[in-house]
């Protein structure tokens, strides 16, 4: 029988037993096992690892200063607008409606105002009406003046005649038709009492223009004397 060699080449020196061990079975060859640890650090060797690198920024925290900011200027815009309202519009419109009223005032005041003096007025024209209406119905009355001493002033002559009752008779009748007159008696070298219109005059050619202005009525007989 051959002799059997171990794994480092030496002959087995109990191959002669190992009939006796086999029982009679093949013989079969075996080899340790391999450490696993040194086969993967032997496929290691020989292939480099590869390493891979990746980069995930990393995210800031958000700041609220932008949200704080808008709120703070929302407040401001809030505060400054109640403002605004509340010292410049509101007083503003409250002086704007006080105007109004004081002007609807002043104009209400103004119409009755105005209707007063158009009343008064139209009461004060109805009474003159009433009177000249009076006035024309009933003749104004003149009057009677014998003069008793010399006045140095004009007058302007209608009638004359030495029955002073005569003279007074035709004074009553211009009296009636409201006609002022006066009488001059006798003076000087004249006897004849004259009877005068239209008041006195101090010269001559005014006495003189009334007494042209009387002529239509009563003739060319109105001339003037001074007494």
């Amino acid at each position: 029988m051959a002799k059997r060699k171990d794994k480092d080449g030496q002959s087995n020196e109990n191959e002669g037993n190992s009939a006796e061990d086999n029982f009679g079975l093949p013989e079969i060859e075996y080899k340790p096992l391999e450490n696993p640890e040194s086969t993967t650090s032997e496929a290691a060797k020989e292939e480099p690892a590869k390493t891979s690198y990746s980069y995930s920024p990393q995210e800031e925290p958000k700041s609220n200063a932008p949200v704080i900011i808008a709120v703070i200027i929302g407040l401001v815009l809030v505060v400054a607008a109640f403002l605004i309202y509340q010292y410049v519009y509101k007083p503003q419109a409250e002086k704007e409606k006080k105007e109004l009223a004081e002007k609807a005032a002043a104009a209400k005041k103004k119409r009755e105002e105005d209707a007063r003096l158009a009343k008064e007025r139209e009461e004060a024209e109805r009474k003159r009406l009433e009177e000249e209406a009076a006035a024309a119905a009933t003749p104004a009355v003149g009057t009677v003046e014998t003069l008793t001493s010399r006045t140095g002033r004009y007058y302007v002559v209608i009638a004359s005649a030495v029955d002073g009752d005569l003279i007074m008779d035709y004074a009553n009748k211009l009296t009636a038709k409201g006609t002022s007159s006066k009488i001059i008696p006798p003076f000087g070298k004249w006897k004849f009492y004259r009877l005068t219109i239209n008041g006195d005059f101090d010269t001559y050619a005014n006495a003189q223009t009334s007494a042209d202005a009387a002529k239509p009525e009563f003739g060319e007989g109105a001339w003037v004397i001074k007494y």
